[in-house]
């Protein structure tokens, strides 16, 4: 007998992802979104929330962040016994707590896919994988459903203030980036005159841009991700006045010791080699 995945947002765009996802899995997918009309015709439609995960084996919720740990409570009271509750937010402090106070006929699974919409292949992406109760389980269940991925476990605590790395700043410096781009009148002769840097800065950018306003606002939102703004507005700053007063050779040293701390864990050479083949293969 085919299990039975609920997708709660199953018309937004990671929804739409793991409705396509499960479908080649062979599961049946019942889904429900309270502001899209779903139109995949082999997803089984939903009148109402509950209705929706009343028989489902796995409940996962792709739905806005700020949502969610209230959704948590709604639904997982309604869920039958043994089934398994899946939260893949981006920011994890509230929606974990939810989590953990579920009913224990209910299991939790929070994940976070560290891929978008976009990805045609699993293999190869990441996972990050939060333990609510029994992490070794949690982690095994993840495993099965999404077999060919890379698994990272972190605490709820710690995946918030590495995500404002991973997401926060690269999400903040191109929102303001696009709003420089936005404000350029001659925006095409700037692409005419690009080089392999800027390029690659532009998709970046530009793709970022095609999230959705409210995960993007979700992801600058995050509390962990001040001090490195903060930082990152301080040394912007610094620069500027070593510039203004030109002062070569500390300017010089900023950048030697930058660069001298990452190379501890970055290939300079590689890392070149690869944003070439990169802009390259998006020119073809």
């Amino acid at each position: 007998m085919k299990k039975k995945i609920a997708i709660i947002g199953a018309e937004g765009q990671m929804g739409k992802w793991f409705s396509k996802y499960f479908l080649e899995k062979d599961y049946d997918i019942i889904g429900y979104d309270s502001e899209k009309v779903i139109l995949n015709k082999l997803v089984t439609k939903a009148q109402s929330l509950v209705g929706a995960i009343l028989t489902a084996d796995y409940v996962i919720l792709c739905i806005p962040v700020k949502r969610t740990p209230e959704t948590i409570r709604l639904i997982a009271k309604e869920m039958k016994r043994d089934s398994y509750l899946i939260d893949i937010s981006s920011l994890k402090t509230k929606t974990a707590a939810a989590l953990s106070k579920i009913p224990d006929k209910v299991n939790p699974i929070c994940i976070h896919p560290m891929f978008g919409p976009g990805t045609k292949k699993l293999k190869g992406q990441n996972i990050i994988s939060i333990p609510i109760r029994d992490a070794k389980k949690e982690m095994a269940v993840v495993k099965s459903l999404f077999e060919e991925a890379n698994f990272v476990q972190i605490d709820a605590a710690e995946h918030d203030k590495k995500i404002a790395i991973v997401l926060g700043m690269p999400h903040l410096v191109n929102l303001v980036l696009a709003n420089i781009f936005a404000k350029e009148e001659n925006f095409s002769l700037v692409e005419k005159m690009a080089g392999t840097t800027f390029k690659a800065q532009k998709y970046l950018t530009t793709g970022i841009m095609t999230e959705p306003q409210e995960l993007i606002e979700t992801i600058i939102s995050n509390p962990e991700i001040r001090r490195y703004a903060e930082e990152f507005w301080k040394d912007i700053g610094r620069m500027l006045i070593l510039i203004q007063e030109n002062k070569t050779e500390e300017m010089i040293k900023y950048i030697s010791s930058a660069k001298e701390r990452l190379a501890k864990n970055v290939d300079f050479d590689e890392s070149y080699k690869k944003l070439v083949t990169m802009v390259n293969a998006v020119e073809k």
